[in-house]
């Protein structure tokens, strides 16, 4: 980093690896990718606070990252990890000059984020991303955060904020995908009836998608459909379609690279996403924008968005499903939401303030 230039730093729980990790933590990739290439101007630095599992300073896509493998320090131990962040962010202090820090999450990282700005009269800004809205987050009473400081990634979260924590966020700035990361749109056809993409974890309530494919399977004998991600639930699912007899209807695909699960999405007629709370999910995003019909329990929006269904319940889930694949006019164009070039910009203003 050039020491004549401003820095942005990033506080985030956990940052890829490497460049080859590029599955998840999807939008906070993108976010620091876009950054660096919009704001050519701008050195960009990264504290990635629990994974990479290790302690080490690196780069990514020409990004400083320096990790401080806060897994391993609990309890007692925590308050031995916050005084190295505390102490790095001193050097960055002394050595750069701060444009202002910014926070993945209304949680630990904030908590450090907000004190050190108001330490050292730096703006300090955290961006809501999903679970940190709800009433079980700890650390909002601890963070006193102003409202200014918050920026909710969508009406959804921002009201949900507020009847949990008693602030407003001030700010809402949605959540984005980069469309030129895409395949090209050429005419694929569309082969996939559903696809599922995500952790198999039991909030996101993979048991729901493999009951809603089978008994779709009893009107679609031949239906065909995936699933993209792994988890702790794997073993589970797995039970799951031997028990119903998927196996020749379900895959589970697991981990594949970004690109490959975009190229699935744009096959893909519909995209089920049975999650029981999400804040503005990435991989839904992205499904519309490849051409695929959502459906989904949560929605972001204050709007109705073409392409994007809302499910009242499991039954109404599997009906909507059911309207659009026997539905032979289904419109499959792509429909694009928000860019994160525009994400960006909106909160590279906020710091201009």
């Amino acid at each position: 980093m050039n020491p004549n230039r401003e820095t942005l730093v990033i506080l985030t729980p956990a940052f890829p690896a490497d460049e080859s990790e590029d599955t998840w933590v999807v939008s906070q990739q993108l976010f620091v990718k876009t950054i660096k290439t919009n704001f050519p101007e701008l050195d960009v630095t990264v504290l990635s606070f629990f994974y990479p599992y290790r302690s080490s300073t690196y780069s990514w896509n020409d990004i400083p990252v320096t990790s401080f493998n806060g897994m391993k320090k609990r309890k007692l131990l925590r308050l031995g990890l916050w005084k190295e962040i505390w102490y790095k962010l001193n050097i960055i202090r002394r050595e750069h000059t701060i444009k202002g820090i910014f926070s993945f999450w209304c949680g630990e990282c904030a908590l450090i984020g907000s004190y050190f700005g108001k330490r050292y009269g730096l703006k300090h800004l955290c961006w809501i991303c999903g679970q940190d809205a709800r009433g079980k987050n700890k650390w909002v009473k601890f963070i006193r955060p102003s409202a200014g400081e918050l920026v909710a990634m969508s009406p959804f979260l921002a009201t949900e904020f507020y009847k949990n924590h008693s602030v407003k966020p001030g700010h809402i700035i949605p959540n984005a995908i980069d469309p030129e990361i895409f395949p090209s749109f050429q005419l694929l056809q569309k082969d996939i009836d559903i696809l599922g993409a995500g952790s198999l974890e039991i909030p996101k309530q993979y048991d729901v998608f493999t009951e809603i494919i089978s008994t779709l399977q009893k009107t679609f004998s031949s239906i065909k459909t995936f699933h993209a991600g792994m988890g702790p639930e794997m073993g589970h699912i797995e039970t799951l379609i031997k028990e119903r007899n998927l196996h020749d209807n379900l895959c589970l695909l697991g981990a594949r690279p970004h690109h490959e699960v975009l190229k699935l999405m744009q096959r893909t007629k519909v995209f089920l996403h049975p999650s029981l709370y999400e804040g503005f999910s990435t991989v839904c995003l992205e499904a519309l924008y490849a051409g695929a019909h959502v459906i989904s329990f949560c929605y972001p929006l204050e709007h109705p968005v073409l392409h994007w269904h809302v499910a009242k319940n499991i039954e109404h889930m599997r009906a909507l499903a059911e309207e659009i694949l026997r539905d032979v006019h289904t419109d499959y164009n792509p429909v694009q939401l928000y860019t994160m070039n525009e994400s960006v910009d909106s909160v590279m203003k906020l710091f201009e303030k």
